[in-house]
Parts: C-alpha cells; sequence; structure tokens
C-alpha cells in the first residue's frame, strides 16, 4: 500500500520542478514566486514591452508592407505581408526568449534587409509562371519566402552545430557594406514609389520619364517631398539629442499632428484614401483571406509551380550569402554594447531554429535586431520576462489584423522607409569614408550602383568579382622580395680559420641571395622573375658573374603553378649560364615545397635544396673552398668541411679560364695560399702547429709564446656523434680543434628557433664559459669524428701560476678569437 502510494507522488513533484525553472527563467533567479513580486516584475518591464510593440509596429507596417511588390498580381497584398512580418517576428520573440539566446532580453524580428530579393523571387516566378495565373503566382512565391527562411536556418543552425561561426568573420566586411548600401538605395526609392502610390517596379529601374514625374509633378512632389524632410529632421534631431525614446516619440506625433490637421480641415478620409494619404482599406470579402492567417488560404499546393521554385535557386543563395552576414556582425556588436558574454556559435543554433520554424509556418527569415533589443535594454527590458511579455503582445498585434492599416497616414510610413534607407546609404558612403582603402571604397560604390541599375544578385556577384580584383591589384603592389644582397653580407655560422673566412667573405661575392615573402602568385612574381633574370642579363654581370643564386624561401606562405612557372623559366636561364639555383626554407611537406615539386623545377640539374638559409650558405662556403683544394694538388689532406657532403659540384681543376674561376684563384693566393703551414712549421710537432692556425690572423703573437703555451695541452679524440656537453652543463675547459667538426645548437628560448654553428679545424670551442666560470650555452655534438686539443681548468690555472704574463697573453688571444666568432655569429642572425 505505501509503495503504491509513493509512487504517483514524483510526477507533480518533477513538474513543479520544472514549472519552477521555467519560471524562475522568465522573471529571474532573484525573485520568488510570490504573486505581489511578479507583479512587480511585470509592471518594471511595461515600459520596455511598450517601446518594443511600437517599434514592431513600426516596423510591420513600414517594411510589411512592401514584402509583396505593389504591381501585377502583387497589387492589395500589404496586409498580407504585415501578417507575415508579425508572424515570423512572434516565431523569432519565442524562441529567443524561451532560451534560443543568451540575451535574455533579446528582440527578434524578420530580416527586412532582404525585402529586394523577395522583390526579385515574385518577379521572376510571376514572369516564368504569367500573369494570367495569379493564384499560382502567388503560392509560389510565399513558398519560395518560406524556402528562404528553411535555407536560412538551415545554415545557422549547421554552422552553429558546427561551431564554424567564425568563418563568417573571414568574408571582406567592404562586400557586406556595399550590399547595405544598395539596399538604403533600395529602401529610398522604394519610399518614393510607396509615398506616391505608384507601382514597386517603377523605379527599377529608374527612367528619366518617372525621374521627370517625381521632380515636376506637383501632387508626386506634394506626396514624397514632406515625408523625405521629416526623415532628414528627425536624423537632425538625433543628431543632437540622442535619448532612445526621440524615435518611437516622434513617430507617435507623425499621425497624431497628421489627424489634427484632417479634421481641422475637415477632410474627407475616403478622399484622402482616393488621392494616396491614406493605404487602401485591407478587407476584402470577409472571409479567411482577411484574417492574420489569410496568407495561409492561398497556400494550395495543387497550385505550386516547383520550376519556377527550381530556376530561382540562384537567387536564393544570393539572399542566402546575405543573411547569414548580419548576425555574426549583429550579435558580437550587441554583446559589447551590453557587455555581457556570449557563445556566438549557441545564438547561431537560436537563429537556425526560429528560421526553420518560420519556414515550416510559410513566413519569411527573421533574426535578432540589434537597434531594438539595445533600445529594451535601456529602458529595462533586460529579462527573459520582458521578452515574453513582448512576445503576447505581438501576438496581440497579429490577432488584431491588417484593419487598422487603412487609417495609417502614408506619409508615416514613407518617412519610416526613407529614415532607415537614409541611415543605410550614410552607414555605406558617409561614415566609411576614412575607415577604408581608396580600392575598398570604389567597390562599396560600384556595388551600391550596380543594386540600383541592374539587380541585387548582380550586385552581389558583382561586388565579389571587384573585390577579387582589387585583392589581385593590391597584393601585386606589395614587395613579395624582402632583401636582395651578395653572398658576403650572408655568410653561414660556421666557425672557420682566418684564412678561409677571408675567402670566403671575397668569393661569396659571386652568391646573389634573394629573400622572398607572402604569397607568391601571378600578381607577384613578375617582379621577381625581372629581378633574377637581371642578375643574369643585367649589366652586373660582366663586372661580377655569379655563381649560385640562393633564393630563401622561409617567410613565403604558398606558391601558386604561375610563380612555380616562373621559377621552371629561370632556373633554365641560369642553368645556361653554370649558375645554381638553390632553394632554401622549403621541405617536402609545406605549400611551397610542394608547389615547386608539382612542376618539377625541384629535379632539375643545377638545383638544390635546403632546409634553411644558413645550411645553404654554408654549403656554397664548402663549394668554394673545395674548389680551391683541389685546385692545390700539392696538399693531399684538405680539412674536413662541414654540412652536406654530396655535392658534385666543380668549377674546373685548375681555376683559368672563366672571371669567376679566375676571381677564385686570385683571392685563395692571397689568402689561403699565405695562411698555409711552411716547411718550418711543420717540423714542430702537434698542438703546435694547431695552435699556429688558430691564432696566426694575430700579427702580435710569436711561435715562442705558442710554444711554451703548447705543453698545457691534452690530446683528446673523439669519436663521430659524441656528446661533449649539454647546455647549462660546468665548463671543464676549453678546446682547440685539430681536426674534424663539432657543432653547437643554442637554444634561447622556448619559442625560439634552434640555431646551429659548426666548428672546424684551426677554431677555438668552449672558450668563453671556461674563461668565464659560467655554465654552458649550447648543446655540442662531434658531427665528423674529431682530433681536439683540451686545456682543462686545472692545467689553465697552472699555466697562471707558473707564468701569469704568459696567461695573460693566451686569454687576449682567445678573445680575440671569441669576438671575431661572435661578430660573424651575430651578422649570420641579423640577416635571417
Amino acid at each position: 500500500m505505501n509503495g503504491h502510494s509513493l509512487t504517483p507522488s514524483k510526477h507533480p513533484r518533477s513538474s513543479s520542478k520544472r514549472l519552477s525553472r521555467l519560471v524562475h527563467g522568465l522573471i529571474g533567479e532573484t525573485h520568488k514566486f510570490y504573486p505581489q513580486e511578479i507583479g512587480r516584475s511585470i509592471f518594471k518591464t511595461l515600459p520596455a514591452v511598450l517601446l518594443g510593440t511600437l517599434l514592431n509596429i513600426l516596423d510591420g507596417v513600414s517594411y510589411g508592407m512592401i514584402i509583396f511588390p505593389a504591381s501585377g498580381v502583387f497589387t492589395g497584398l500589404g496586409g498580407m505581408g504585415v501578417s507575415m512580418f508579425f508572424v515570423s517576428t512572434l516565431i523569432a520573440q519565442l524562441v529567443y526568449c524561451l532560451g534560443g539566446s543568451s540575451f535574455a532580453g533579446a528582440n527578434g524580428s524578420m530580416m527586412i534587409e532582404v525585402v529586394p530579393f523577395f522583390h526579385i523571387l515574385a518577379a521572376t516566378i510571376a514572369r516564368d509562371i504569367g500573369e494570367d495565373y495569379p493564384k499560382e503566382i502567388i503560392a509560389t512565391t510565399i513558398v519560395s519566402y518560406a524556402l528562404s527562411s528553411v535555407l536560412t536556418g538551415l545554415t545557422f543552425f549547421l554552422l552553429g552545430y558546427l561551431r564554424l561561426g567564425v568563418l563568417i568573420g573571414f568574408f571582406p566586411r567592404h562586400i557586406l557594406v556595399g550590399c547595405i548600401g544598395g539596399v538604403g538605395m533600395f529602401l529610398i526609392l522604394t519610399g518614393l514609389t510607396v509615398s506616391t502610390r505608384l507601382p514597386s517596379d517603377a523605379l527599377d529601374p529608374p527612367t528619366l520619364e518617372t525621374l521627370r514625374y517625381f521632380a515636376l509633378n506637383t501632387h508626386a512632389l506634394a506626396q514624397w517631398v514632406p515625408p523625405a524632410i521629416l526623415a532628414v529632421l528627425l536624423r537632425l534631431i538625433t543628431m543632437r539629442w540622442k535619448h532612445q525614446l526621440v524615435f518611437p516619440i516622434y513617430f507617435i506625433i507623425l499621425p497624431a499632428v497628421f489627424y489634427i490637421v484632417v479634421a481641422a480641415a475637415q477632410l474627407d478620409l475616403a478622399a484622402l484614401r482616393r488621392d494616396g494619404w491614406l493605404f487602401e482599406s485591407a478587407e476584402r470579402a470577409g472571409g479567411v483571406e482577411d484574417k492574420w492567417y489569410g496568407f495561409y488560404s492561398y497556400l494550395d499546393f495543387g497550385l505550386i509551380r516547383f520550376t519556377p521554385l527550381w530556376t530561382t535557386l540562384p537567387i536564393q543563395f544570393a539572399l542566402l550569402f546575405f543573411n547569414i552576414l548580419h548576425p555574426p556582425l549583429n550579435v558580437p556588436a550587441l554583446s559589447v554594447s551590453l557587455d555581457e558574454e556570449i557563445d556566438t556559435n549557441k545564438e547561431l543554433v537560436g537563429h537556425g531554429y526560429s528560421n526553420l520554424l518560420a519556414g515550416f509556418l510559410g513566413t519569411v527569415p527573421n533574426y535578432l535586431v540589434y537597434v531594438n533589443t539595445l533600445l529594451f535594454y535601456r529602458v529595462g527590458g533586460g529579462t527573459r520576462l520582458a521578452g515574453f511579455l513582448l512576445a503576447t503582445a505581438t501576438f496581440i498585434l497579429l490577432i488584431i489584423g491588417t484593419g487598422p492599416i487603412a487609417y495609417i497616414p502614408v506619409l508615416v510610413v514613407s518617412t519610416l522607409i526613407f529614415v532607415l534607407g537614409i541611415d543605410l546609404v550614410k552607414e555605406a558612403l558617409w561614415d566609411t569614408r576614412h575607415r577604408v582603402s581608396r580600392m575598398e571604397y570604389i567597390t562599396i560604390v560600384s556595388i551600391m550602383v550596380t543594386m540600383t541599375a541592374w539587380d541585387f544578385v548582380i550586385g552581389v556577384l558583382f561586388g565579389i568579382v571587384v573585390s577579387c580584383f582589387f585583392f589581385v591589384i593590391q597584393n601585386s603592389q606589395r614587395k613579395s622580395i624582402r632583401a636582395c644582397y651578395a653572398g658576403d653580407s650572408a655568410i653561414s655560422t660556421v666557425r672557420r680559420p682566418a684564412a678561409h673566412r677571408a675567402y670566403i667573405r671575397e668569393v661569396s661575392k659571386q652568391t646573389r641571395v634573394l629573400r622572398l615573402q607572402g604569397f607568391l602568385f601571378f600578381g607577384t612574381i613578375a617582379h621577381v622573375e625581372e629581378t633574377l633574370r637581371n642578375i643574369v642579363d643585367g649589366p652586373d654581370w660582366q663586372g661580377n658573374p655569379v655563381r649560385f643564386v640562393v633564393v630563401d624561401l622561409s617567410l613565403v606562405v604558398g606558391v601558386d603553378m604561375s610563380a612555380a612557372e616562373a621559377f621552371v623559366r629561370v632556373q633554365r636561364l641560369l642553368a645556361a649560364k653554370g649558375v645554381v639555383l638553390v632553394f632554401c626554407g622549403v621541405t617536402a611537406d609545406n605549400p611551397s615545397g610542394k608547389a615547386l615539386s608539382s612542376v618539377g623545377v625541384l629535379q632539375e640539374p643545377y638545383v638544390e635544396v635546403f632546409k634553411t638559409l644558413n645550411d645553404a650558405m654554408e654549403w656554397t662556403e664548402n663549394a668554394y673552398l673545395r674548389a680551391w683544394f683541389r685546385a692545390q694538388k700539392s696538399w693531399s689532406s684538405p680539412i674536413a668541411l662541414p654540412g652536406r657532403q654530396d655535392t658534385g659540384l666543380t668549377f674546373g681543376e685548375t681555376l683559368t679560364g672563366s672571371p669567376r674561376q679566375m676571381q677564385l684563384r686570385d683571392v685563395g693566393d692571397r689568402t689561403i695560399a699565405v695562411e698555409s703551414p711552411d716547411k718550418e712549421s711543420e717540423i714542430f710537432s702537434e698542438p703546435f702547429n694547431t695552435l699556429l692556425n688558430a691564432f696566426s690572423s694575430f700579427h702580435d703573437v710569436g711561435h715562442d709564446t705558442l710554444r711554451q703555451i703548447a705543453p698545457y695541452f691534452e690530446r683528446f679524440p673523439v669519436q663521430e656523434g659524441v656528446v661533449l656537453w649539454e647546455n647549462k652543463d660546468t665548463p671543464d675547459g676549453l678546446y682547440i680543434i685539430e681536426s674534424g667538426v663539432l657543432r653547437a645548437s643554442y637554444k634561447f628560448a622556448e619559442h625560439s628557433p634552434v640555431i646551429e654553428e659548426s666548428m672546424v679545424s684551426g677554431t677555438l670551442a668552449g672558450e668563453l664559459s671556461a674563461l668565464s666560470g659560467m655554465p654552458r650555452n649550447a648543446r655540442v655534438v662531434v658531427e665528423r669524428q674529431a682530433v681536439l686539443w683540451k686545456l682543462s681548468l686545472e692545467n689553465m690555472r697552472r699555466l697562471e701560476t707558473e707564468h701569469p704574463h704568459l696567461a695573460q697573453t693566451f686569454v687576449q688571444l682567445v678573445l680575440k678569437a671569441a669576438k671575431v666568432d661572435a661578430d660573424i655569429l651575430l651578422a649570420a642572425l641579423a640577416t635571417r
């Protein structure tokens, strides 16, 4: 018995919890469920609800009236457009206030900026079906409007659900601004046709006869000039007084003044309606068509023509393209204005639900309105209860129907249309005049002109094409060549003997380094190709011919096919001159490497590829040294060189013939040959020869000094791959390299790249940390089997004790060598 009695009690308790959560969401978490508290909450929201209702009335009457064209079979459907407006607005308001939006007081409304696209859809369907089938045209048009809502909702939902809302931010802002300006021009022209009661296509496009009618006809002037003046006056007032209630109060005063004048002059309303001062009565036969749900009576699925729906898909996609750009811009802007953290993707999902519901219920797209929501918050409407009460008020307006439209002055609606049109044109033309570049401004103006003179879809496509064209021009004007200099300004980080370094510094003038940046495409590669051609075709070739052209692509983000094929042409020209094209900053899996591989330039002869500029320069320097060593046949044991050893490049064994080879011979005779060991020094054992090789470039050092220092060094042979020390290790002495190669790796910070420095025979390693007693600042590995001479810290102290003056002289020699090596390293890093 007890068990049976307890079971049913769970359902009311769970239902009570759900009701509690719903009420908390509507009136706020801080309120209790006392009637007086609920009444107080409702009372606080009344100003905001009244303001929101007034804004919905103004928007519904002005923009709902023009959802359908005012010509042909669509004549007299303004009231039905108003109903569709309020149905879409009600759906959006309910979705947002019941949790679809993070903004508690979000205001939803029909997406009014797409009215021009609706007119194009309607006109296209009417033309395809034929004016003799009015019911089929209207039914198909309503379905096309609903289809636009479904497409918009599905797109919003997918973007939000997949968290891709950020992608919309990649669309060029100035194209959207141009489209907004085009909508503004459409609304201004619509204001002219609405105020003069002409068909909506009277200015599509504007003709000389129509313009003459607006300018010279007295009755037309009396109809459109006052609302235009009133629209400008409102903007002048709002420039002086920026209170949020100025706008709604202004449009409350206008109809009041209108009817005061009508009453004072005892004018007949029927006569005013015939003369175009009041809208025609929305009442027809008194049947279902006169109700708010009257537009459903046209949705006879047997009358829908699917072929026109298919032919209007391009227009639908243009409309969709325009629709999806608004919420990702409005939502973040509203978040900043209200200082609320929101998730744009969640808002897109909410927009998806509201538009899908609108589409399935046969009405037009909707969205969160930035201005209305901001005003709603400022007068106390920042709760879901206020949003729900606004939805209730909107529903009441919907039930009342379209009958009151017949008593709304045309002047009020025309003024409202002019105000929005002027605002949008001002936003597009005036507000952007100092914020965009000249090309972007030309794009904005051209989109507006195209939309006004031809078509909105053509305007959007034209804007995209013009934007792409100007994008190419602007990027073509950017410098793709970051730097161009001779190789002697970009010596590698290899520590070499002074004679080798002097030789390399002179012969590296035969190397040209071209450092590129950005994206290489058909618009930028022409200048690059011309520069590379001038290296071998220009006047500099006669006086200073080159052996290597190093192209650094480290800062290049991509290479298109046109640019890759340009490198093929350049490679053929360079190869014909015996010049090696060296690419660096290229790997097999990066975009630049893939693009160059696709055209086969990396597999061509006289082409080399390296990962970094330092590796490329090291390889060219080694090539110059090998050329000298091979020409000196009496020297049977050239020193080991770092880096890649796979070069098969030969410059000619005798270094005679061409100016490039003769320069190598002359420079080598003046540098390496002078510093080569002579017969007297060869009779002394190591480490004297190694010390002499390391310090002979300093002419103030004598042989006797080196002979006295030599006994303090210990021979230290090491195999390839041995780690001599790690970063932060305690120093145990300094080393002088007799043979082999060491490689140091510097890592100064976590985010910085590893910097590598090779050390060959005749150079020092670990000297500064040994002299200072501070930890090692690099990791040193034996790259090629080496013989080192080590001066341990103990022997260094013994030298200082036994021969203080000699120790001081040796320290000065080490510091001189270290300064030269540090200068070379800094210079190499400065050019990277």
